[in-house]
């Protein structure tokens, strides 16, 4: 069983996953808000380079040499995208999220890592099994990649409409038509659906979906931990958009290396 653990930074809290022990990470709570990534990556390793993004609930998965070529062209601050590759060692990647699921990966054999924001729109749009190609392309091996799925919003009170747990779904059960999909999804043996007493909407937990997109890759769950924590039913610690309708974050890196340095 893969364990979480609570660290304490001059009073501040932020959690951290034994799967990915290998690499300095960290999946930071709301008393860190409003410190930006540059602050954290000293925090976590400081001679990491720090990476992020301007978020856009897509699929995209840049690398920092792409997020640099990109801001050359557009001359913005930040390019647009929801996931990071590294390329090479000490760079350190970081999502935003405040109900949607930071996800952070590592490969144990080239150390390089991923960092990727997964609301339900970018789980619908697949974008774990996106950066988990480039990955691949990099030369990583299924079986070398580590994967933790940080605090979001639980399944048991995410509420949404058919249409949109529809769109999930046919993330992982091919088909057309909403309510066969909605049915297949929860007659699976570890169904990421709810119910929900109001007619047309059901609860989705996303993380499992993520889970069992995973899975359909060949990935065991034994590679895989989500933090038992819920953005939503944990105010202390975390910032939750369907609970406060502000747009405030908290910040989810991982530093890239090679195992041992």
């Amino acid at each position: 069983m893969h364990t979480w653990h609570w660290h304490n930074w001059e009073g501040l809290s932020y959690l951290s996953c034994s799967l990915l022990k290998d690499w300095q990470h960290g999946f930071f709570t709301h008393q860190f808000w409003p410190m930006l990534p540059p602050e954290l990556t000293k925090l976590l390793h400081p001679e990491a380079s720090a990476y992020r993004l301007k978020q856009v609930h897509g699929n995209t998965v840049l690398t920092p040499q792409e997020i640099d070529q990109q801001l050359c062209l557009i001359e913005d601050d930040l390019a647009l995208a929801d996931g990071l590759v590294s390329e090479q060692p000490l760079q350190a990647i970081w999502v935003a999220s405040a109900d949607c699921t930071p996800v952070l990966i590592g490969d144990v054999q080239t150390g390089q890592v991923a960092a990727l924001h997964a609301g339900w729109r970018g789980t619908a749009k697949q974008i774990v099994p996106q950066a988990i190609a480039r990955l691949q392309a990099q030369g990583s091996k299924l079986d070398d990649l580590r994967i933790a799925m940080g605090p979001a919003i639980a399944g048991e009170v995410y509420q949404v409409s058919v249409e949109v747990a529809a769109e999930i779904g046919a993330s992982i059960i091919s088909g057309d038509d909403p309510h066969k999909i909605v049915q297949a999804l929860h007659a699976l043996p570890h169904s990421p659906l709810l119910a929900d007493p109001e007619p047309g909407r059901v609860r989705v937990d996303v993380r499992q979906v993520n889970t069992l997109q995973l899975q359909n890759l060949g990935i065991s769950v034994e590679q895989i931990a989500i933090a038992p924590y819920c953005t939503y039913q944990t105010p202390e610690h975390f910032f939750s958009y369907r609970r406060e309708q502000e747009k405030k974050v908290q910040w989810s890196g991982i530093v890239s290396g090679r195992i041992g340095e």
